[in-house]
């Protein structure tokens, strides 16, 4: 047990020491490479590319390289570059429109690597370089625009940056993308400052005038409807004698009920007047003299 145990413990520590060391040492040597997904190696020796790899994965070196690979990480050089898809914006570009109003333009552009050697040695900043040129075509290519075009119409002022900038990029090995223009605005703070007077006094301008035009059609509505009152009200007055004329006429024809109708507006009237009235019982005749004496 004794010797299992040791036996163990001297492989298990081998394989967790040895391993990676003996992998380094393979690594150095150019027996093989890994290559990560999205990315690119470039190995240069002696000032000479000799070798590009692009696939991802496990690549053996002396297959691709020759016998170069055992010196080129000694002497050489391996350059890792990123192909993935980069993105940039860059932000209030100054221009001016046809009418002299200073304005700014926000431009989004993607880019990637085309050409890893172009890359690498035709231009030793790239991405400055190409972040430049978008500037300056977008300066150039959309200065002078009359201010509605330059308001409205983003996605022809992408397109004529986009062609402008695509054919310099592609000399350097860094292709230009998409390219979009994102956010067109004033820079001129007292410009901004009189456009906002002017929305607000527009605004003020239009809720007056719609006020307006409500109150003007109430008016209206009213008065067509008063109008039409009025006039119902008219033919009422003007039909009620002839109404009330029929009814008495058809009263009249009946001695007992026209005299007790009349009775019945008779005392309607007193109660409903202003004078006392007060009521006596039948026969009290020295009490109508006193009442008549008090008067």
């Amino acid at each position: 047990m004794t010797e299992f145990f040791v036996t163990f413990i001297v492989v298990f520590f081998t394989f967790l020491i040895g391993e990676p060391i003996f992998r380094f040492f393979l690594r150095v040597f150019g027996l093989y490479a890994i290559v990560e997904e999205g990315t690119c190696h470039v190995y240069v020796l002696f000032g000479k590319v000799i070798g590009v790899i692009e696939e991802p994965g496990l690549q053996l070196l002396w297959i691709k390289l020759g016998p170069r690979a055992l010196i080129v990480n000694w002497i050489g050089k391996r350059h890792v570059l990123d192909m993935r898809l980069d993105q940039q914006y860059l932000r209030s570009l100054p221009v001016n429109s046809e009418e002299g109003a200073p304005m700014g333009i926000g431009v989004w552009y993607e880019m990637f690597i085309s050409n890893p050697v172009d890359y690498l040695f035709k231009n030793t900043d790239p991405r400055g370089s190409l972040a430049a040129n978008v500037s300056n075509a977008t300066v150039r290519m959309l200065s002078n625009m009359p201010l509605n075009a330059m308001l409205e119409t983003r996605h022809v002022m992408s397109r004529a940056v986009r062609a402008e900038v695509s054919p310099k990029s592609h000399e350097w090995g860094y292709k230009l993308g998409s390219v979009y223009v994102r956010k067109v605005h004033f820079r001129d703070g007292n410009m901004i400052h009189q456009i906002e007077e002017k929305v607000v006094n527009r605004l003020r301008q239009v809720t007056s005038a719609i006020r307006q035009d409500g109150s003007n059609r109430v008016n209206i509505i009213t008065n067509s409807a008063e109008r039409k009152a009025a006039v119902a009200f008219a033919q009422a007055d003007a039909i009620r004698p002839q109404i009330v004329g029929k009814a008495l006429h058809a009263i009249s024809k009946d001695n007992d009920v026209e005299e007790a109708l009349f009775d019945i507006l008779e005392m309607k009237n007193i109660l409903e007047g202003e004078g006392k009235v007060t009521l006596l019982s039948k026969g009290s005749e020295l009490t109508k003299q006193l009442l008549a004496a008090e008067r």
